[in-house]
């Protein structure tokens, strides 16, 4: 369960999303979960599901091995379907005893299981198509117009980037402490949820010292390197928009554009 998550992972292809300055694709992503928040009506996700497909097939990852990220939120998905569907006041249409299921919560309901999946691709498709140095790249210079007020923004987007790649180092290692420690008679599937979880607890000690161990021997193989920020570092490849971004930002706004026309009809 733990490796289906793809947040984080890079799939290496030879796409028209892998060439993408990840400027471009730092701003899309950033505004597709801004616009993901707005949608209100069916034909409005139906339009952002389209869009994702469409991303997807242009990003030659395989399908599967996106469907295959959705499994490790499917707990969640089913959690906010059921809270929705049955704590939502409104027109009932079943009821029985306590139980009571209206039109406004069925209709909810869907739409939140809706929008998570759609965020969960569209994030996933970021990290997918990007590698961590791209991705450090893209967001030290988006946020280089607030070094003038003495932001630190190479450090941030380092930070930033370096934990987007820590999280499917940290999911392995966790799944290897669980096979060992399942390897010594430790049970983490069997008995109810707060059982599961109380036999989770033995995880935590030795993840975060592998997690310490892991910082360190980054921070010396950093200083080995003679690593000191941003100040005077340069790039083997300088970032440069083409004409494939203008296209990509036009499509963006026309998928923008037909979003907001339809939320008005």
């Amino acid at each position: 369960m733990l490796r289906d998550i793809t947040v984080g992972q890079y799939y290496p292809a030879d796409s028209v999303l892998h060439r993408l300055d990840p400027r471009t694709k730092l701003t899309a992503t950033m505004f597709f979960i801004i616009v993901t928040f707005i949608v209100k009506t069916p034909i409005q996700y139906a339009l952002l599901g389209l869009f994702v497909l469409m991303n997807i097939l242009l990003s030659k990852v395989p399908v599967k091995f996106m469907i295959r990220g959705l499994r490790s939120i499917m707990f969640i998905l089913l959690f906010a379907f059921t809270i929705n569907l049955f704590f939502t006041p409104g027109t009932p249409i079943f009821q029985w005893w306590r139980i009571r299921i209206t039109y406004e919560g069925l209709r909810l309901a869907f739409m939140m299981m809706i929008r998570l999946t759609l965020l969960i691709l569209g994030t996933s498709l970021m990290t997918l198509t990007s590698s961590p140095i791209q991705l450090t790249d893209g967001i030290e210079k988006l946020l280089s117009p607030f070094k003038r007020i003495g932001f630190p923004a190479h450090e941030v987007a380092m930070m930033m980037s370096i934990a987007l790649r820590f999280i499917p180092t940290l999911l392995e290692e966790t799944d290897k402490i669980m096979k060992a420690q399942m390897a010594r008679g430790a049970d983490f599937e069997s008995g109810r949820l707060i059982k599961r979880a109380k036999a989770l607890v033995p995880l935590l000690v030795p993840l975060f010292i592998a997690s310490f161990k892991r910082a360190d021997d980054l921070a010396s193989a950093m200083e080995a390197r003679c690593y000191r920020g941003g100040t005077g570092r340069t790039r083997l490849h300088e970032l440069r928009y083409t004409y494939r971004d203008a296209i990509a930002y036009l499509i963006l706004i026309g998928l923008f554009a037909g979003v907001f026309l339809l939320g008005k009809l």
